[in-house]
């Protein structure tokens, strides 16, 4: 039967990229990326077929089993793969394609509260990588890499690979690119704030020192007159 070879396809990709998953058995009871997709399919399914409660119900269910939410109105290709999965949120309007994986904290969410497209498209043959936020209805090419804890919030190209806050494109068919500056960097635009704060504070305290020094070396010179007065 179809269903059977799909979910043969599913355990063959888990022991294509996870080194640490030693027997069939093993992959089918302790594996909650494999139990995620395996309710997703249900839930889809059951979605497709307008009893859209059901498949919530069945989605919560998954979520609360396996600790990962994927929306069963959510597109997913085969042999999809998530590993560890913890915290992974996958929205309504998400579309993921063929042989993609991801890792736990990974996030395909939205900007906005309005209907339709609001979540963004993956292509065939992504990777990516822990706590990664990809927001917006935005398209992320084939055979990308998105690194850890990136967050891309614009559409990036076939080939590329993206780090940072936000996201940048470092690779691009393998050839290294030169970052564009005038990207907006909240984090670095929040340590140079910090930097010149501690520049100003180093500044005022070397005046008060200089001040207390002085201040100090005329109370003695004045005490020193009153001494030889008094003597």
């Amino acid at each position: 039967m179809g269903w059977i070879k799909n979910i043969k396809k599913e355990i063959e990709c888990i022991f294509e990229r996870d080194p640490a998953a030693r027997s069939v058995l093993e992959v089918l009871i302790c594996y909650p990326g494999f139990h995620a997709i395996l309710f997703h399919r249900l839930s889809n399914f059951l979605w497709r077929k307008n009893l859209k409660l059901l498949a919530r119900f069945i989605s919560h269910i998954a979520r609360f089993l396996t600790g990962i939410e994927i929306h069963p109105g959510a597109k997913i290709g085969k042999r999809f793969f998530i590993d560890h999965g913890m915290g992974v949120v996958i929205g309504e309007t998400a579309e993921v394609g063929d042989d993609v994986t991801i890792y736990h904290g990974v996030t395909l969410g939205g900007t906005s509260w309005k209907k339709g497209k609001r979540h963004p498209t993956i292509g065939n043959n992504v990777v990516i990588g822990a706590g990664a936020k990809i927001l917006g209805p935005i398209t992320i090419g084939n055979n990308c890499l998105i690194g850890a804890g990136s967050v891309v919030v614009k559409d990036v190209p076939d080939n590329s690979t993206v780090v940072g806050v936000p996201g940048r494109i470092v690779y691009r068919g393998g050839e290294q690119v030169k970052i564009d500056e005038k990207l907006p960097d909240p984090e670095a635009q929040v340590l140079q704030c910090l930097m010149e704060q501690l520049r100003d504070i180093e500044k005022k305290l070397k005046e008060l020192t200089k001040e207390h020094i002085e201040f100090t070396s005329c109370s003695l010179e004045n005490l020193g007159h009153k001494d030889e007065k008094g003597r």
